[in-house]
């Protein structure tokens, strides 16, 4: 290209670039992109032009050159695909006719703060140092696929998709097909990024992939709003991220999927409200998560998977959790906050698959390891009779038993005060009409109360049944106090076996 061919606009940007000095196009600093296409032609650079210069321009022997470009109309397409380009890249506020192509390109640093573009193409896209995208407004996907950032990726603010769109495209029976799963709007599945995924107020109007995705530091979403007619908000299978995954007050309309996930130290979903009352509202299972952070978390709308997921700390109210829940194999070693097990209870018979024992052991243990000895027990008395419920009418009725007696063992006091009641029945009742000795002679005085713990207690013998025979109602009442002393001693001696066999 020869520099006679140049406009007045990209003669300053051509003179400017071995120097790596800024052109502004602007006319005022509040411009907005989004009106480039009015722009004239002296805030027009074509595409071309800029490709000349990043993949050979001018150069002086004392400058490091680079691209500082702001608020220009970049006409035709940028294509730097498999392109290598040396210089920064800075087009901040632009407005792109065309989406840039840099499929496998390298790229040392690339700017595009700002800017409106109708998309981005750049799956498998080395960057040396970092790629921002802050305020940006991209209304057709934006591509990163396979992408390799050794430093950041910067989101925040950005504006991606078109509302009601699908994939990033304006609806309309023209432009979609009903059947057709929608284009993400945000392709990182399998890239790395080096450093930090920063997406602060990112709003997405259609899906977020991130599968497979590598980020050495963190990824945040604080504050982002994600919303996808397809239905999954956040697609990120098998992320792998350093820290955190940050998404407080994130408001996401359709699934947040983070299955088979590893975040080693915080899920922070604080302050949310997860949406997707058709299907899962959050599918978090067989991840890793140090701790998950659901602290003020509006009620979930939709189910929620954890099946499998591995915890550190899990916090959150009873409140949040919906109807439905997946939690077969979900281990936690700590709950926050401290509530009374009453209060987490309900959770357990919300899962879909029906009674899930290792869900009430798993609960009971976190209840130990917190100190709460009363709540794991309560724990697992309420297993035994959840239990009770799948079991055939003969054998429920042996559990009825054990559950009113001694309360599975759980609740040993309640055998000593069935034992007191019926020690005074039967002593009030012996004393008034005494039973006649079977030998006179023989007999030892007659004592009510050690008559009838003869007959209540089936080991211990005090001389005193074997001496005395009741008749009429009576007899029939020693008969009770002896069966009954027999099923408090064997509900007793299984709910004692049953509650050291758990210690």
């Amino acid at each position: 290209m020869e520099i006679t061919d140049l406009t007045p606009a990209e003669l300053r940007v051509w003179r400017a670039f071995p120097l790596n000095e800024g052109v502004d196009l602007r006319e005022s600093a509040d411009d907005d992109p989004a009106d480039g296409a009015s722009w004239g032609p002296g805030r027009t650079v074509r595409a071309e032009v800029l490709r000349t210069l990043l993949l050979g321009g001018p150069a002086t022997g004392d400058r490091v050159p680079g691209l500082k470009l702001t608020g220009a109309r970049v006409t035709g397409k940028l294509d730097l695909m498999y392109g290598t380009v040396e210089p920064a890249v800075r087009l901040r506020s632009c407005h792109f006719e065309k989406p840039p192509n840099l499929y496998g390109a390298q790229v040392r640093a690339l700017v595009l703060s700002g800017s409106v573009l109708p998309g981005l193409t750049a799956g498998t896209l080395h960057v040396d140092i970092v790629l921002r995208m802050t305020g940006c407004r991209v209304t057709g996907p934006v591509r990163l696929a396979g992408a390799r950032l050794s430093g950041a990726l910067f989101l925040d603010g950005a504006v991606l998709g078109v509302p009601g769109a699908r994939g990033g495209r304006p609806p309309g029976p023209e432009r979609e097909d009903p059947g057709e799963r929608p284009e993400p709007v945000l392709q990182l599945d399998h890239a790395t990024v080096g450093a930090d995924v920063w997406a602060v107020s990112l709003t997405a109007h259609g899906r977020v992939r991130m599968d497979g995705a590598t980020v050495g530091g963190l990824v945040n979403l604080d504050d982002a709003e994600l919303h996808d007619r397809g239905g999954l908000a956040l697609e990120a299978e098998t992320l792998s991220v350093g820290t955190d995954l940050r998404a407080a007050r994130l408001r996401a309309r359709g699934m947040v999927n983070l299955s088979g996930a590893t975040i080693p130290r915080r899920l922070v979903l604080s302050s949310a409200r997860l949406s997707n009352p058709a299907g899962q509202a959050l599918r978090a299972s067989v991840s890793t998560v140090g701790e998950l952070w659901l602290r003020g978390t509006a009620p979930v709308q939709g189910a929620v998977n954890l099946r499998g997921a591995q915890l550190d700390l899990l916090e959150a109210a009873p409140e949040v959790w919906p109807e439905r829940v997946r939690i077969d194999g979900l281990t936690y070693r700590r709950l926050s906050p401290h509530l009374p097990a009453e209060r987490r209870l309900p959770l357990l018979e919300r899962e879909e698959t029906g009674y899930l024992p290792y869900a009430y052991e798993q609960l009971a243990t976190a209840y130990r390891t917190a100190g709460d000895e009363v709540g794991a027990r309560t724990v697992q008395l309420a297993k035994l009779r959840r239990h009770r419920r799948t079991l055939p009418p003969h054998a429920r009725l042996w559990g009825y038993v054990q559950d009113v007696t001694v309360g599975y063992g759980f609740r040993p006091m309640r055998a000593a005060g069935w034992l007191l009641v019926l020690l005074l029945t039967g002593a009030l009742a012996f004393a008034r009409e005494r039973p006649r000795p079977l030998k006179a002679d023989e007999a030892p005085d007659f004592n009510p109360v050690f008559y009838t713990l003869d007959l209540l207690l089936p080991i211990i013998g005090f001389g005193q049944e074997a001496a005395f025979a009741p008749r009429g109602v009576h007899q029939w009442l020693a008969y009770l106090l002896i069966v009954t002393g027999w099923i408090l001693a064997t509900t007793t001696a299984a709910g004692v076996t049953r509650a050291l066999s758990r210690q």
